[in-house]
Parts: C-alpha cells; structure tokens; sequence
C-alpha cells in the first residue's frame, strides 16, 4: 500500500479562515489509501480522537443535504440526528455524490468551505476542547483551531446526544 503526501498549499477553508482572521494551525501527515480514517489520522498526529473530528455529508428525508461534525472516534446515530433536525430519517450520501456535492473529495472534506453552504451541526463535545482538529480540505492535512471559530466559519449549531 502506498503512501502519500500532497504539496502543502492553501486550501478553500485556509483562505476562508484567512479572511475571517480567524487563528489555525496547520498539521499535516502521511496517509494511506487503504485507511483513510480519522483514528489512523489521529494516531499518526499523536492526537487524542476525541479531539479530531471527521465531517459527515448527510441526506434528510425533508431537510435534504446536511452536515454533521462528530468526534473520529465515534460514529453517528442517524435516528438521534434526524430528531435533532427535526426531519423523519436521515442517511449517509453516496461517496460518488461527495465531490458534486460538496468540492471535496473523501477523506478530504472540510466542514468549511463546501461548494453550498448546507445547515451543518457539531457535536457538543467539541466544547471539551481547548482546539480540536478537522479536515484542512485535503488528505493529509488538519486544521486546528478554537471550536468557537470552527462554530463560526462553518455556521455550525451544536448538537448533543447524536453519537454512539
């Protein structure tokens, strides 16, 4: 299994970021195509999993595309989030739609600067953490900043008890 790096350039979130003067620090490592989670990511950065987040693209049976931010190392409870959002069910959007859907790739989505700005929600246990992590819009690369700022610059709302 190979392994890659990609050149560290500004991606859409950066500038977005950068244009919001909003304060971050870049870390990047090397990932591996055959395991692209967040836990491997975490692993790799020395980071606690509680503290990276993974960016999840989902479907609301009345809402439609929405975003939801949760901890690496749990996964979501889709009846508890369509609760949250007051739709009937939700469910995860095919990774072929990723890319159309949001101008990232999987593996590389950022909970900032999507193509559209879509209702997004964050896991409540982000406020646990002085900077937590979140895809920086590549493979590779995290972003880590103030869960206040993250809050911001996606117009996330919390949400509590969607995480198994």
């Amino acid at each position: 299994m190979a392994k890659h790096t990609e050149k560290q350039t500004k991606t859409n979130a950066m500038r977005i970021l950068d244009r919001e003067k909003i304060k971050y620090e870049v870390r990047t490592y090397e990932y591996d195509e055959a395991d692209l989670s967040g836990t491997s990511a975490a692993a790799k950065l020395g980071t606690d999993p509680g503290r990276l987040f993974k960016t999840l693209v989902l479907r609301g049976e009345k809402r439609g595309i929405v975003v939801c931010i949760i901890p690496v190392n749990r996964e979501i409870n889709l009846k508890a989030f369509a609760a949250r959002i007051k739709d009937k069910r939700t469910e995860m959007i095919h990774v072929k739609e990723f890319l159309g859907l949001t101008d990232y790739i999987r593996g590389g989505c950022s909970p900032i600067g999507m193509k559209k700005q879509y209702p997004t929600f964050i896991e409540a246990s982000c406020l646990n953490y002085e900077t937590i992590g979140v895809s920086g819009g590549q493979r590779g690369v995290q972003i880590m900043l103030a869960p206040k700022d993250l809050i911001k610059a996606a117009k996330a709302e919390i949400a509590e008890n969607i995480v198994i």
